[in-house]
């Protein structure tokens, strides 16, 4: 790997219950406290959609991890600048056809009907 990046844990509507039951069953003794660092880093909510938070999240906590993962990356050398695409090492192909619409779709099989 030459690159790293993260996403604190969301948990939408559909997640947020089975997590916490997992969390529950597995970690008992630390269920609460992760919910706590979860909501701190959510303005106090399981889950801020706000596209500007939603991956990163906000508040001190966040800071937190933002820092901690910063430093491992540049420790672990995972901070080098994204390299860019050399195009001229691909080619279009020779029998280049547009390709086909959703709805052109090919002849359909003969129906088979079984007695």
């Amino acid at each position: 790997a030459t690159r790293a990046m993260y996403v604190t844990l969301r948990l939408p509507l559909e997640i947020k219950d089975l997590f916490r039951e997992w969390l529950a069953d597995a970690r008992p003794d630390r269920a609460a406290r992760v919910m706590s660092l979860i909501r701190q880093t959510r303005g106090g909510k399981d889950y801020d959609a706000d596209w500007s938070q939603r991956m990163k999240g906000t508040g001190p906590v966040a800071e937190l991890i933002g820092a901690r993962f910063k430093a491992a990356v540049k420790r672990y050398g995972l901070d080098t600048p994204h390299r860019l695409l050399d195009e001229t090492q691909f080619r279009v192909p020779a029998d280049a056809r547009p390709q086909m619409d959703l709805f052109d779709l090919p002849q359909a099989a003969p129906e088979v009907r079984i007695a």
